[in-house]
């Protein structure tokens, strides 16, 4: 649009619509004192607006049948709603108005600070939930990225003390520029762009055209690798442990072979390389799981597991060796062909699951100004070779790229 909101929407035969907004504004842009105000910012856009209250505002969405939901992550906050394609127009209205005039009154704001503390506490209770955040800690320590979502107590009650606060840092983050209005589901195009046209550009012009943005866009240093290990005492039952490293950023040229490679590693199939080793030949874990996670600028890759303490020396051993496997012993033709159908069936399948393709697609939009289909994307991945494979794994899995953070 004129001001610089874009828009993305892909028409489905099915009834019901993912609709929403997605801003390329997340932790990674708040300073250490304001720690957590994105994701504060998340809950409190729910506590009411200059013309609704916070139960008014679940009631005209739940009242037609639908779901609003929202999530802050390290670069963006998202909100949106699943509904019946016909009310577009009313989840799309509602979700610009607690964007655009949200109240943060103090005493609703005073009881969702309460409720995210509960969360902080319910996080600090979950190992295996709590050491991705650790991990990235220790991997980005210096960045902004390394700012847990949460937050901390301290920052909590300094953010949520006057609403000027969040009213500024949405001034001030929410620009135009880094918003994309996104749409899944049986609605025409000319109508979801009439609706989004009437809602988010008059009004983010009255409000946005005389700030001066300088702060579009991230820049973080991947190439400054200082490897370290921690150990935590968590008075858990097993040992929690995440061994990683720093990766490939959205768009780079072997970001799709990375996130092969990944699958390979120990995606969410059984026959991973690493549940295969550690749970079905050795019995140690009852989960292990790699993960590959592109950032606009950097990125991460992160093995987890849980197993109990005599076994850790076995699972740390087993899991180094099949990262050094697929470093010095390239796949064979027949191998990579079946990985690389297995992940074509993963791709379709997930492409079935509409909310998940809903926000892929608008995240694809917000950073690369494109939405392809899955099917391009595989087209893509079905070129990599097993000698791009194991560049890719000598590049990233290498020890002098390798963190190791465990719970005791």
């Amino acid at each position: 649009m004129p001001n610089g909101v874009k828009i993305v929407h892909r028409q489905t035969p099915s009834p019901v619509a993912y609709v929403g907004v997605m801003v390329g504004a997340g932790t990674r842009d708040e300073k250490p004192e304001e720690n957590g105000m994105a994701h504060y910012i998340e809950h409190c856009v729910f506590k009411g607006t200059a013309h609704h209250s916070a139960r008014q505002i679940i009631s005209s969405i739940e009242g037609i049948g639908g779901e609003i939901n929202a999530y802050t992550t390290k670069e963006e906050t998202t909100f949106y709603a699943a509904i019946m394609a016909e009310h577009v127009q009313v989840a799309l209205h509602l979700i610009a108005e607690m964007i655009l005039e949200p109240t943060f009154k103090k005493e609703e704001t005073d009881k969702e600070r309460m409720v995210i503390l509960d969360e902080i506490e319910s996080y600090n209770d979950s190992p295996s939930e709590l050491i991705y955040d650790d991990f990235e800690q220790l991997v980005f320590a210096g960045s902004s990225l390394a700012q847990p979502i949460l937050g901390t107590k301290k920052t909590l009650r300094h953010i949520s003390s006057k609403p000027e606060y969040a009213k500024n840092w949405m001034k001030e983050h929410y620009d135009p520029e880094r918003m994309v209005v996104f749409c899944q589901g049986n609605v025409k195009p000319e109508k979801i762009f009439r609706i989004a046209e009437k809602e988010f550009c008059g009004t983010f012009f009255r409000l946005y055209n005389d700030i001066h943005r300088t702060n579009i866009g991230h820049t973080y240093d991947i190439h400054t690798i200082t490897p370290r290990c921690a150990s935590y005492k968590k008075h858990t039952h097993q040992v929690h442990a995440m061994l990683g490293g720093r990766a490939y950023e959205l768009g780079h040229e072997r970001q799709l072979a990375m996130f092969l490679l990944n699958n390979i590693l120990g995606g969410g199939s059984l026959n991973s390389r690493l549940n295969l080793s550690l749970r079905e030949s050795k019995g140690l874990v009852y989960t292990v799981e790699s993960t590959y996670t592109p950032l606009s600028d950097t990125g991460y890759w992160c093995v987890y597991w849980a197993c109990d303490p005599e076994d850790y020396p076995l699972s740390i051993e087993l899991v180094e060796r099949e990262l050094n496997k697929l470093r010095e012993v390239p796949l064979s033709p027949a191998a990579l062909r079946k990985s690389i159908e297995q992940l074509r069936g993963q791709l379709a399948i997930s492409a079935q699951n509409q909310e998940n393709s809903a926000l892929a697609m608008a995240k694809s939009m917000l950073y690369r100004g494109n939405a392809p289909e899955w099917q391009e994307i595989f087209a893509k991945i079905a070129k990599t070779s097993s000698k791009e494979l194991s560049e890719v794994a000598n590049d990233l899995f290498c020890e002098e790229n390798r963190y190791i953070l465990t719970y005791e």
